[in-house]
């Protein structure tokens, strides 16, 4: 494959992956359990739901370590074992992909809130980041994906981490927004422009949204993003908002309804799209058949 860098800069449409939770979920997965913690048990299934999204047409498939931060994993009490989840992290997906999709890094918000608002100090919050993201790099990720993020200083502590280990490493960076009558707004009250601003300031090489919304929702603010920013945009839409039904968390947004959104959401500029919550490898091999069916 040619680097991802140069892909980025030229503004190609890549195709990200869907949900790894959804699929880990619908492995057995038990409530309560850490995510991350199946990287080291079962190891295999992780080869194979990356093998699953590679089949579909995904260009770049995301580690299990959304949360393999080592604040995150405290949590579990498995702090001490940041190194060997995010190693073999990677490690799962590359012998899936080889070297047929990129490999990216995942982070998520470490679970604790800074100050003012919390007891958590950024310089604590930046090293745990660093040595996650020191983790990933060195296990060979083609880029890194810092996500699902709500406070905009954590997600700039995370894309910095990234950056001062490797200034070469592409990294992306999305946030989750929740639409009110004033716009588009994280819970932690950043709007989509504060977030392109200070994502780029960062340093982050590509910048957008996912998590928390369907695809609809995800069209406007991929128009927003393109409004305020040249940097590549990376959109990632839920298979719609949740629902339950019995005990069971349901997505409603079909494989079908997913790329017959999707192929609006394309004309805002959009450089990587893929699924969060809720999508699978249908959901992707659909938003494939749509790409390539577009003109060059």
């Amino acid at each position: 494959m040619k680097p991802l860098a140069p892909r980025l800069a030229s503004r190609e449409l890549l195709i990200a992956d869907g949900a790894i939770g959804t699929m880990l979920i619908d492995r057995g997965l038990n409530p309560g359990q850490c995510p991350e913690s199946v990287t080291l048990s079962l190891p295999t299934l992780l080869e194979e739901i990356a093998q699953l999204y590679l089949d579909a047409g995904a260009d770049i498939i995301e580690t299990n370590t959304f949360g393999a931060s080592p604040l995150r994993l405290a949590r579990y009490g498995l702090e001490a074992q940041t190194e060997a989840i995010n190693r073999e992290a990677v490690r799962a997906v590359r012998n899936a992909a080889g070297d047929r999709a990129y490999v990216a890094g995942s982070c998520g918000p470490s679970g604790m809130l800074l100050k003012p608002y919390g007891e958590s100090d950024p310089a604590d919050v930046y090293d745990s980041f660093r040595v996650q993201m020191e983790c990933l790099i060195a296990a060979g990720v083609d880029c890194v994906f810092v996500e699902t993020m709500v406070d905009l200083e954590e997600a700039k502590l995370a894309v910095r981490a990234a950056k001062d280990f490797s200034p070469a490493t592409p990294v992306m960076a999305t946030m989750t927004f929740d639409a009110t009558p004033r716009g588009f707004y994280t819970i932690m009250g950043v709007s989509v422009e504060a977030a392109a601003l200070g994502l780029r300031e960062a340093g982050a090489d590509a910048v957008g949204s996912n998590c928390g919304n369907g695809t609809e929702n995800m069209i406007e603010i991929a128009k927003a993003f393109r409004s305020c920013s040249k940097l590549p945009l990376i959109i990632q839409p839920n298979a719609g908002m949740p629902r339950t039904r019995g005990s069971k968390t349901v997505y409603h947004e079909t494989p079908r309804f997913m790329a017959d959104r999707a192929r609006e959401l394309l004309t805002t500029g959009v450089s990587i799209i893929g699924g969060c919550c809720g999508t699978t490898p249908e959901h992707i091999s659909a938003l494939r058949a749509v790409v390539d069916g577009l003109s060059p």
